[in-house]
């Protein structure tokens, strides 16, 4: 049984928001706990909404009692996290370690988030444990930055990979947000990893429609949006591979308190998801909710049925 929980439930307790204090620490260390009614927190766009409904409903099927909190900052719901306001939460391998390294270190900490997800986790799971969480394994599916063509001009110029794009020579303008010309994802990794000539950065934003439709007109070449973006076909848009792996290990993990969701049954029920969603499935998912105005849990509770993990 499920219920939505309204943010306005959502109380933060001083002294909460920095990990366990000295009374509490032990709880780190602690075995893992069982609650029979856990909270699962999404950061309310449609994928957190989508992942939030799957957990919920396997949890359910594992015989656990669940709720749904919708928190759109992490700023909010990561400490709520630690503190066991919310129990279960889906989250992005290199983009909270990176999260939780800044929290932890300091703003100007270097990044332990990267391509490499066995590291990635490493980092994670270690900033992770002092604060009361545990970081369950990463699954098929990730989101994370990528850039996409117009399917005609990817076929004009032979164009499949990143690598492609850099060795035909070609100028390209590149819609995106305004940081691309600094991030080292962006524009100044696509010149240095793969060797594209960026002439210029048109500030559109992140796969947004104007930058969309900024590239189906010929304005710009290439778009910045992501692994899982649902519309590029609406716009005759296809992804170039990043080949090279300049993208952040983005993968999708469950976190989870361990004081209240740390058992071996939560995890055997969130795993289950692991060994079938992928990245094209998330796309999908997305696609039927944001295109075709069908709701997250219709969405998720017949891709679970589909998949044979759901009764």
């Amino acid at each position: 049984m499920r219920r939505r929980i309204a943010l306005a439930s959502l109380v933060f307790v001083s002294g909460c928001t920095t990990g366990p204090s000295l009374e509490t620490q032990g709880a780190v260390t602690a075995s893992p706990g069982d609650s029979r009614h856990l909270t699962i927190g999404s950061a309310g766009f449609t994928e957190s909404d989508l992942l939030a409904q799957m957990y919920a409903l396997l949890l359910n099927q594992a015989g656990y009692k669940t709720s749904l909190l919708t928190v759109a900052n992490r700023e909010l719901y990561e400490p709520a996290l630690e503190s066991g306001q919310i129990d279960v939460v889906a989250e992005y391998a290199a983009t909270f370690a990176d999260w939780l390294n800044a929290k932890t270190h300091g703003a100007d900490a270097p990044p332990v988030g990267s391509p490499d997800l066995d590291a990635t986790m490493a980092a994670l799971r270690n900033l992770a444990v002092p604060r009361g969480l545990t970081v369950l394994d990463a699954g098929r599916a990730v989101d994370q930055n990528a850039f996409a063509v117009t399917d005609a001009y990817a076929r004009q110029h032979h164009l499949k990979t990143l690598s492609d794009l850099g060795k035909s020579g070609l100028k390209v303008r590149l819609a995106a947000a305004d940081e691309c010309v600094q991030r080292p994802y962006c524009e100044p990794g696509l010149k240095k990893t793969y060797g594209i000539d960026i002439t210029a950065v048109d500030p559109k934003g992140v796969g947004t429609t104007q930058a969309k439709r900024a590239v189906q007109n010929g304005q710009d070449q290439m778009v910045l949006t992501t692994t899982t973006d649902a519309t590029l076909d609406e716009f005759g848009l296809v992804l170039l591979a990043d080949d090279k792996h300049l993208q952040n290990a983005d993968y999708v993990v469950p976190v989870v308190n361990r004081s209240r969701a740390g058992s071996e049954r939560v995890t055997q029920a969130l795993g289950k998801l692991n060994d079938v969603l992928t990245t094209a499935d998330l796309a999908s998912m997305n696609q039927q909710v944001d295109s075709w105005r069908r709701l997250p849990e219709d969405v998720a509770r017949n891709y679970l049925k589909d998949k044979g993990l759901l009764k």
